[in-house]
Order: structure tokens, then sequence, then C-alpha cells
């Protein structure tokens, strides 16, 4: 039988009706070609792409296409940014140029840091992220994961040191939403499908990248709104250290329980702030430029950077690493590029921006050269007497923003990853019916409130806090320079010559810098790094958990004749079950416990698997894929979800919607009377509450207290694999099972 669909206005069906293989032998034979730069399957593809139009008008999907933007939406958008993305980096001259240390400063001394401080503002954060690394966006979603996306989608990661594998469909290529190869390989692609090792050191180094976000999103709203606060110690000699570190944790606790209103009110909220900050800090700029020192501009000149390391030597290259504190922030420009668009960001940050902080910089260079003195208490000191007050005022509510880059960017990546089953599944709930990228965690949300406080308490407000936030924000930029180049190589098809400068240019750059903020770890660089393995000994953890669970599974998978062999001898009962697997192929081994346990099979069975994909998302129409599996009223159905995909299943609207699309490849009336008649006997949805224990015998003491206690942990406290399916308590049945691994 030919392929054919059904109307518009019902169900869209492909069928097969040749396949008598199952989906689980196609899985593993399909092959794919090019021809004229469209993808061919050389074997059809699973039986089915289905959806029913109810299950679709109830999803909210992602826009098919990129949405086009007025000018004026545009502007609008980029108006909002400032409240979200730019806080952090706009807020970095209150406490850059004050956390550098240099015993007598000159105007040399000066001017070589303004150099810096120029030349890195300008290579890094706008030709690196502005004009290259925002253009790696996997269909609108920015970050670590966003990258890893794209390469999971043209290169395929099958190393078993891979710790989350994805298995691979023909028809994934032919996905909306999923990047389209080109006709010509690159030998890199070649070295990366071969090589286990280089697979494995991406994967890692994208879970620490995404571990080192989370530990900037504890760090910058300590010292944000602790450089802004402290200010207020100059007007009074009575007001302590104390007094400003209690002001800052209440500030804090309330920035952090106002998350939950989402990210659209906390952008209008705070753009207008945003918006008065930088004009007060350009304006500033150049007035302190006229009043002390007009060729202050003249630091563009690269010569007194070497002037600055030929002075100072040791003290200078111990300094070096502090002028990362003027870039912190801008990878929340491409982590939060799904919360706006990648025109807007781009608009904000050259038009408005960029330029503030050029001047911001200047105008306190310019005040330093005619009062060294004052480097310690820069920003504040730089600024007129009569707008002390205003700038108080204005700075801390800016440092209040600051802090919600990376808090938005934690809630964002958190996401992904919990998608792409690298994390324990959190609560998400989305704060923006319009905007599918605005999401909000509890969970995330208390965990870095908590952390921030304790940071801030810990410290007491002292420059520590400042040394670990550069060693945080360094380690995410220099990961993303690797993954970028990457990128440019296998996908863009960048020629090496170019992507091999590219990554010269920026390795050397941060990597120089990185070494120079080793000197700082033992002064409060460590705090990054405990952070960091908090979140990856959970990470690592819950993806070594899962693969050992699925490995047991595919090595303990039922036979196919004892499968038909259990359910030809079984009572069978009018109804519906839905077994919720995690297995694309054959039947999982707790179908055997569960038979074992009732004794009766119901008349209608789906196996179903929520399939992850590592695509931006998945449309309603490409979300279902089935096949008739033996004996009679047996099938499988797969269903596919990207990682910015929100999962909304209603549990009634859900099975009509697989019975209307399995009587699509019915191959007789007396099947689609069964199917009905089934319908009408209810559903009971099966979920498998699997345990697992490793024996001495199958592992070291490390891998057993991580499977029998870390894992565990994780499993009974954080959200269960139903949480996302809103089915009725009366119509689910969890079956407990344990796996000796």
């Amino acid at each position: 039988m030919e392929y054919r669909a059904a109307p518009p206005d019902d169900v869209i069906v492909q069928v097969n009706a040749a396949a008598v293989a199952t989906v689980d032998e196609r899985i593993s034979t399909c092959q794919i070609t090019e021809e004229e730069g469209g993808i061919v399957g050389h074997e059809q593809v699973p039986v089915g792409w289905l959806a029913h139009r109810s299950f679709s008008q109830s999803y909210r999907t992602r826009h098919r296409n990129p949405m086009e933007f007025t000018g004026w939406q545009l502007a609008l958008l980029a108006y909002q940014s400032l409240g979200v993305v730019y806080g952090d980096i706009g807020t970095s001259p209150l406490y850059t140029f004050s956390s550098f240390a240099l015993p007598n400063p000159g105007a040399a001394d000066i001017l070589g840091i303004l150099s810096l401080i120029l030349w890195t503002l300008t290579l890094v954060s706008l030709v690196k992220y502005v004009f290259v690394v925002l253009h790696a966006d996997d269909h609108g979603e920015g970050g670590t994961f966003a990258l890893y996306s794209l390469l999971r989608q043209h290169v395929n990661f099958s190393g078993k040191s891979v710790p989350v594998p994805v298995t691979r469909l023909a028809s994934d290529v032919n996905l909306r939403f999923h990047s389209r190869k080109s006709s010509q390989q690159p030998r890199m692609l070649a070295f990366l499908e071969g090589s286990s090792i280089a697979q494995a050191v991406i994967t890692y180094l994208v879970l620490v990248g995404t571990c080192m976000v989370m530990g900037d999103g504890a760090l910058t709203p300590s010292i944000s709104v602790l450089s802004a606060v402290q200010g207020i110690q100059s007007r009074s000699s009575s007001i302590k250290q104390g007094h400003v570190v209690l002001l800052c944790v209440v500030i804090l606790v309330i920035l952090f329980l106002f998350q939950q209103y989402g990210t659209s009110k906390v952008g209008f909220t705070f753009s207008p702030i945003m918006l008065v900050w930088f004009a007060l800090i350009a304006s500033t700029g150049l007035y302190n430029i006229i009043k002390h020192y007009p060729p202050i501009l003249k630091a563009i000149s690269p010569h007194y950077i070497y002037l600055f390391f030929a002075r100072n030597k040791r003290v200078g290259w111990e300094q070096f690493g502090t002028v990362v504190l003027c870039i912190t922030g801008v990878e929340a420009m491409f982590a939060d590029l799904g919360h706006f668009n990648k025109k807007s960001i781009q608009m904000a940050y050259s038009c408005l921006v960029y330029p503030s902080l050029i001047l911001a910089y200047a105008g306190q260079a310019a005040f330093l050269i005619k009062n060294p003195s004052k480097l310690s208490t820069t920003f504040y000191s730089s600024v007129p007497e009569p707008l002390f007050w205003p700038m108080f005022v204005v700075a801390t509510l800016a440092a209040i923003v600051a802090s919600q880059a990376l808090i938005s960017a934690s809630f964002s990546i958190v996401r992904q990853s919990v998608a792409l089953g690298c994390f324990p599944r959190v609560t998400m709930k989305h704060t923006s019916k319009k905007y599918e990228g605005r999401v909000y965690s509890p969970e995330i949300n208390y965990f870095l409130m908590i952390a921030c406080v304790l940071i801030t308490v810990g410290f007491k407000g002292g420059p520590e806090i400042g040394q670990a936030y550069g060693v945080a924000v360094i380690w995410v930029m220099l990961i993303t320079t690797h993954l970028i180049t990457v990128v440019m190589v296998i996908i863009w098809q960048v020629h090496y010559a170019i992507a091999g400068t590219f990554y010269a240019i920026f390795a050397a750059i941060e990597g120089l810098m990185t070494i120079s903020l080793l000197y700082k770890i033992a002064q409060g660089g460590w705090v990054p790094f405990a952070i960091t393995a908090f979140f990856l000994i959970i990470t690592l953890s819950w993806t070594y958990g899962r693969s050992k669970k699925h490995e047991y599974e595919v090595s303990n998978l039922m036979d196919r004749q004892d499968f038909i062999k259990i359910v030809n001898m079984s009572n069978r009962v009018p109804g519906i079950c839905i077994f919720c697997t995690d297995l694309m192929n054959g039947i999982p081994p707790i179908v055997r416990h569960y038979v074992q346990h009732m004794g009766c099979l119901r008349e209608l069975m789906v196996f179903v698997t929520v399939r992850h994909l590592p695509v931006t998302s998945v449309l309603p129409e490409e979300r279902f894929l089935f096949d008739r599996l033996e004996p009679f009223g047996v099938y499988r159905c797969i269903v596919q979800y990207g990682y910015m995909d929100t999962q909304n299943m209603e549990d009634h609207e859900y099975v009509v919607s697989i019975i209307a699309s399995l009587k699509e490849i019915a191959q007789s009336g007396d099947e689609i009377l069964m199917m009905d008649s089934a319908l009408a006997n209810g559903t009971t949805f099966v979920l498998g509450r699997v345990i697992l224990n490793m024996s001495p015998e199958r592992g070291n003491c490390f891998k057993r207290f991580v499977i029998n206690n870390l894992y565990r942990f994780l499993q009974k406290n954080f959200r269960s694999n139903i949480s996302n399916l809103k089915i009725a308590p009366s119509k689910t049945l969890q079956v407990g099972m344990q796996y000796e691994i």
C-alpha cells in the first residue's frame, strides 16, 4: 500500500502497510543518503507521522518559522533585554577598577589598565559574542547546551564513554527543527564520530560549563549588590561592614522571591532602571573625561598594555586576570537568547551598552590619573558630589538587575539539561504564554538564594568574592571558545585557517587570564569550583545511573516469542493498558514482572516511549511514531520532544489521540471495533518504579556508592518521570522492580 494522508481537518497519517518488521528492527537498519541537498531514506521511516488535531491544538509549540519583527518590535525587545540580559555586564564598572591592587599606581598604570579593559571589551564581548557566538543558536535558543545540541545533530555521539546517549532514527533529519547536514563532510566530523574520547571530552566540557554557569549565577548577585551597597559607608563612619552585609542579604532574598512572577514582569520592571543606569554612567564618564583628562582615549593604543606589564612585571601579571571582571555577563547574552532574539540583543549591546561602558571606564580612568589614591573606591569617588545619592539608589537597583541575567540563564540551562537527561527532573514553570523559553524553577531559585546568602555572609563583603567571581566567568568563556570552534569547523564549515585563527586569539586571551587567576584560588577562587563540583556530582551520578539502568534493560529484554506466549496465555480483559518505558527497542523486563503479579492483560496494549531529541522543538505533526507489534492488539508509540518543548499530556485526550491514529493503521474492521471497545472500557497507565542495586561482585566501592546511594537519593527526592504527565491517580499503576546490576 502506498503512503497516504488523511484530510487536514482530521488526522495526518502516513502508512507503510508492507511493514512486517517492527520499529525495533528498522531502527537498527535505517540508512540515510543525501541527494541534491535533500535527505532520502533508503528504507521507509517507522510507520506513521501521526498527530491528532485535538492534541495538536492543546500543545503550545514554538513558531514553525522564525518570527519576523518590525523595527519597533525589535527596539521593544532590545529595551526589555536591558532588564534581563545586560544587568551583569552593565554594572561591572562598580567593581572592575577597584578590584585592581597596585602599589602607588601612576598615570601609565591607569592607561595600561584602561587599555586592557577597552581591548577585552571589544574583542571578547563585541567581536566574539555579539558577532560570532550569537550566530551559533539552535533555532533561537542559546547557551552551552544549544552548542552541544547543534553538535549532536551533526555528529553521531555513539561512544560508550558519552554519558548522554541518544538513539538515532533515520527520520530525525526530516524534523523541522533539526539542522540539515551539508553534502560536504569535513575531516573533523569523521574524527569526532570515530573517537569516543573526543566525544567524551566535548560532553564533559559541556557539563562542566553548565555547572560553572550555576556557580556564576550564585556569585553574580553577591558581588553586584555588595559593590553597590558598600558605597553608603563613605557617607557615615557609623555604618559598619556588618550593616552592609545585612542589607545585602535582605535585598538578595527579596530578589529571589520576585523570580516567580516571570521574566516578562521582571524585564518591564528592571528595563527602565537599566536605561537610567546606562545614561548616568555614560554622562558621568563623559563629565570626568572633560574635567580631568580629555586625551584619555589614547589608551586605545595597545602599547600601553606593554608598558603596564613592563613596569609592574609579576605584580602586573597577577593583576591581569582581574580585567575579566569588565566582561562578566557576556555569557548571559548567549544563554538568555531564548528569552528574546538575536537581533534585539545585538541592537541593545552595540547601540547602548557598549558605548556606555566605554565612556564609563574612560571617565573612571581620567579621574584616577588625577586621583590615583582613590583606586580602591573608584566608582563612588569618581561620581560628582551632587549626584552621589541618585547614583547610589540607581546603582543599588542596577545591581539587583545584574543578578537577574545569570538567574534567568540558570533556569534556561537547567531546563535544557533536564530535557537532555543530564540533570534530575526539577519543577519548571512557564511564566509567559507568548515566549516558550521563559521559565522558572523553584528548586534552582531557592538553591541559588541560599548559596548567595552564604557567600555574602561567609566572605563578609571582602575582596575574595571578586576573586571567586573572575574564576567562574573565565572558565565558562574558555569552554565556549572550544565548543564554538568545533561548531565553526563542522557545522558552518569555516576554513580551517579562519577557525584556527579565531581559536588561537581567544584561547590565548582567556587561557592567559585563567592562568593569572590561578593565583586567586586560595583567596576565594575555590568557591566556583566547589559549586561546580556540587552540581557535577549530581549530574554525573544521574547520568551514570540512567546509563546503567538502560544497559540492564537492553541486556534483559524479553524474547519476542516469550512475550507472544505470555500474551496468548494471559487472560485479556477489556480496556487499554499504556506501558510507559524508556526503551524504543524490544519489550522491557518489567512487563514480565507485571504479568506475573497481575495474571491478566488488557485487550489493547501500547508501549509508549517519550523520546527527547537534541533539537529545540518537535512539531505536533512530527510528535508520534507508531508501529504494530505481535500478537494482535499490541502496538508501540514513540512520543518525541525537543529540549525546549513543554510536555503537556492530558491522559484522556492523549489516549483518544492514540486510538484515532491507531485506527488509521488498522487492517480490519474487527481491529477497529476492538479499539473502540477498549477505549470505552477505560485506560490504565503502567509505570515502572525501578530501584538499582549494584552488588559487590559487579563494581568497586565507588561505583556502588554512586548507584546505591547517590542515584537512589536523587530518584527519591527529585520529580519522577511521570510528573509531566497529567494522569489521574486512579488511572495509574506503578510496578516496582529491583535491577541487580
